[in-house]
């Protein structure tokens, strides 16, 4: 069976399986260093560690497991959740036409065989289990959003047996990364390290709560740095210390007892720990927390291009010396195009630093400060220019802003139960359409709504209207009013997914 890349899924229950029901497993950070370097009481490090700065095997880790483990926590979560099941029989087959000729209800389905409570059984309570850890002494707490997402209810369960309810601060589906708060004072708390400085065979030492088995502790070495597996802003540390289903969010920490990772995913043919396992590098992690801690949400800088790496023959046919920075594809309308980026050119330094490759880049515009110049370097034509760029902020960009935000953005708006906003070249782009292609994209879908009973989804997008092009959110009110004013009961929309285009028709009765 051949290896596969996941995230780590937390030990999950249900209640109430008498039905021959599944299981359903619930997919298995805040105060930043600066933040807990303020804080009256120290963090639990051990800045002089000699095993640190000499790299020897310890006879034995449990003096660091005692001094960062009264801030490693337990995450309870639990969430209501559907319970789908298959038809007994198949729609046309004989046996659905006996049931229906003698006037019976379909099995699954609700009295007098009502359709809306096909393949559906009661809302069932689901409980879910993961790792965090605390990094202030006020009680913010970091795991990962997988942990998190979807629950209604919190619970942290720290090492002394106390409980406590936990509120989400904000959460960041790019790294995987969630800050919570617990109304607490006086917590033991550990502090962030340097990610940069981990080298491949250091000591590291893994905390948290696999397979729901409650506190566990795992060593290993750093494997590898640098690793990059789905995301955009991915930096992970490899590492062979063992991580199982339910030790996401939980830290790696170094031997200072610092924490350089937050253990998020595993490579495995079985979902089981075979050595290979991520945690998102402490650099990154403490970018968006302090971003989460003062604005709830993230916030990052975009540049406005669109790159691709520097290959060898690339780099032979301008006549580089060497394969690095990042080359421009193509400049859509933002900050790089107003200061001036061309297509063609090579991205060599940012804010007066090198840049290694395009994921460097990208790395780099994300943590550089929004609405503030920043000296953009390309080589072009075999000349280096410098030109300053004006950063805008990336969730604006691709949509994915706060509401408050949102309502900036241009055409933002709720209609016929869907929140649509115009298409932006940058989120074509991310959509894998074509340059030019105009009209609304879909960011959210009321589940009660028409539009979802028709299969509509985040990510759609609308390009025509009545049979007529829509480029605006204006042009989609007026179509609607057209055809209420015309007595029509619905619209007729021209929908496209991945490209592919549909018609829908969707009810526009008040």
């Amino acid at each position: 069976m051949r290896n596969r890349l996941s995230r780590i899924l937390a030990t999950a229950s249900v209640a109430a399986l008498c039905l021959g029901g599944v299981p359903s497993l619930a997919q298995d950070s805040a105060a930043t260093p600066q933040a807990a370097a303020n804080s009256a009481d120290p963090p639990l490090t051990a800045p002089d560690s000699p095993a640190r700065r000499q790299q020897v095997m310890p006879d034995s880790f449990a003096d660091l497991v005692e001094q960062v483990s009264p801030a490693v926590v337990n995450i309870n979560t639990t969430s209501v959740i559907e319970q789908p099941t298959s038809p007994m029989f198949p729609e046309g087959s004989p046996f659905s036409d006996l049931f229906r000729d003698f006037g019976f209800p379909m099995p699954n389905q609700g009295p007098g065989g009502d359709p809306r409570f096909n393949n559906r059984r009661q809302p069932q309570r689901a409980s879910a289990l993961g790792s965090g850890f605390v990094i202030s002494e006020d009680g913010y707490i970091v795991t990962n959003n997988h942990v998190i997402d979807g629950a209604d209810e919190i619970e942290i369960e720290f090492r002394d047996g106390a409980r406590r309810k936990a509120e989400v601060v904000g959460t960041d589906k790019q790294t995987d990364i969630a800050l919570l708060k617990v109304n607490a004072t006086d917590l033991p708390y550990v502090s962030f390290g340097d990610s940069d400085a981990a080298r491949v065979g250091d000591w590291v030492l893994a905390l948290g709560n696999p397979l729901g088995q409650g506190f566990s502790a795992s060593t290993g070495i750093v494997s590898a740095r640098g690793r990059a597996l789905t995301g955009t802003y991915d930096d992970f540390i490899q590492t062979d210390a063992s991580i199982n289903r339910g030790n996401s969010g939980g830290p790696l920490f170094n031997m200072d007892g610092q924490v350089v990772g937050v253990n998020t995913a595993i490579l495995s043919p079985n979902g089981g720990s075979i050595g290979i396992g991520f945690s998102m590098a402490s650099n990154v992690v403490t970018t968006v927390v302090d971003q989460l801690r003062e604005f709830g949400e993230t916030r990052r800088g975009w540049l406005g291009v669109k790159i691709q790496r520097v290959t060898p023959e690339i780099a032979e046919s301008l006549g580089l010396d060497t394969e690095s920075g990042a080359m421009v594809t193509d400049v859509p309308d933002g900050p790089a195009a107003d200061a001036g980026v061309q297509a063609g050119d090579v991205i060599t330094k940012f804010d007066g630093k090198d840049i290694a490759d395009d994921r460097d880049l990208v790395a780099r515009v994300a943590q550089a400060p929004i609405g503030e110049k920043v000296s953009v370097t390309v080589l072009r034509n075999g000349k280096t220019e410098q030109l300053d760029v004006t950063l805008g902020r990336r969730e604006i960009a691709e949509g994915t802003a706060s509401d408050s935000e949102s309502d900036a953005a241009p055409g933002a708006e709720e209609t016929l139960g869907m929140s649509v906003q115009v298409l932006t070249p940058e989120i074509a782009a991310e959509l894998g359409m074509g340059e030019g292609q105009q009209g609304l994209v879909i960011r959210e879908v009321d589940p009660a709504s028409d539009a979802a009973g028709k299969g509509l989804s985040p990510g759609d997008v609308i390009t025509e209207a009545g049979q007529q092009p829509v480029t605006s959110v204006e042009d989609l009110s007026a179509r609607i009013a057209e055809a209420r004013e015309a007595g029509r009961k619905s619209l007729l929309l021209l929908i496209r997914r991945g490209g592919e285009p549909r018609f829908v028709a969707l009810s526009i009765e008040p």
